[in-house]
């Protein structure tokens, strides 16, 4: 519980400060025969605010469940 607690509180800590992430992707575009053209292309996944907060308290409350219970 407290690894996932920890876990969440860094993930949403990210998610508020980047607001995503990003990666790229390659595409083939164009085939002809044994030759082909591929793009790289950087797509963006975006990461509400809202969610890193949710995350950020969900975190801390399994911190302080976790606490109480070994207490």
């Amino acid at each position: 519980m407290r690894i996932l607690g920890i876990i969440l509180i860094i993930l949403g800590s990210l998610g508020l400060l980047y607001g995503g992430f990003s990666y790229t992707r390659q595409r083939d575009t164009v085939r002809l025969g044994p030759m082909s053209a591929t793009v790289e292309q950087r797509e963006r996944v975006p990461i509400p605010p809202v969610l890193g907060g949710i995350a950020i308290v969900a975190g801390i409350a399994l911190l302080l469940q976790s606490r109480r219970k070994s207490g």
